[in-house]
This record gives structure tokens, C-alpha cells and sequence, in this order.
């Protein structure tokens, strides 16, 4: 039961703690079965697996946006900036590039958003993101 003398705050972060965590391999991932996906639309004529691609991509194109999203406004930072004057403008374009691929079914939409993310995810291994995000050995 909620106190109404404690009332509740949301609060808004890509996990709500922040976790620290960072990776361009979950936008990668999500991106990579767009393109797998609209391989097998453009390969179907079954009307049925076509919709379903439809639905299944749009959902990864959403996911594969937030997951930019996040690297973009989370981990870069100003000094990034310094380092990579386009961090922005990939960044902002990669973002783009996953609306063009929710809205399309064109295969060359879905390879240029993978080539933006390959971009970022040099970034962000320049910027120390595996070392500084990345849990480097759990012991069992």
C-alpha cells in the first residue's frame, strides 16, 4: 500500500539504476535480424510469414533504436565528442537508418544501418567501452 505522505518518483534511465552496462552488439544484434528478416519476407509469398515479418521487424527496428539511443545519451560523453566530431551525426543517422528499416523492406536500408552500427561500435571500442562496460570474468 502507498504512503501518501511518501508519493513515489518514476525515474528514467535505460535499466533505472544506470547499470553501467553499454554495448553496440545489442543494436547490432537487433539490426542483424532485421536484415535476416527481410531476407525471408522478400524470399516468401506466403502471405501469412510476410505479416509476421513485417510485425517481428518492426519490433527489432524499435529495439535496435532504443539500444542506439541509449550509447548515444548514456555512454558518450563530451571528451568522445572531442575525439570523434561525428559521434553526433552517426549516431543520429544510425537512429534514421532503424526508422528507415521499421518502415521498409528494402535490404540496402538494412545493411547501411548495420554499416552505422559497425561505425559506432568502433567508437566506443576507441573510447574504452568494453573495459569500461563490460564485466570481465565471472568466477562460477
Amino acid at each position: 500500500m502507498r504512503n501518501p505522505l511518501r508519493p513515489t518518483r518514476r525515474v528514467h534511465a535505460h535499466c533505472d539504476i544506470p547499470c553501467g552496462v553499454y554495448d553496440p552488439e545489442q543494436a547490432r544484434i537487433e539490426a542483424e535480424s532485421c536484415y535476416k528478416i527481410i531476407e525471408k519476407y522478400n524470399a516468401s509469398s506466403d502471405e501469412l510469414l510476410r505479416t509476421r515479418c513485417i510485425a517481428v521487424k518492426e519490433e527489432r527496428a524499435e529495439l535496435t533504436k532504443h539500444h542506439i539511443d541509449v550509447l548515444w545519451h548514456d555512454y558518450f560523453k563530451p571528451e568522445h565528442l572531442e575525439k570523434y566530431p561525428d559521434l553526433h551525426e552517426t549516431c543520429w543517422k544510425a537512429s534514421k537508418a532503424a526508422s528507415k528499416v521499421k518502415q521498409t523492406t528494402d535490404i540496402a536500408a538494412a545493411k547501411e544501418l548495420l554499416t552505422l552500427i559497425d561505425k559506432i561500435d568502433e567508437m566506443w571500442k576507441a573510447t574504452g567501452g568494453p573495459e569500461k562496460t563490460r564485466l570481465q570474468a565471472v568466477a562460477a
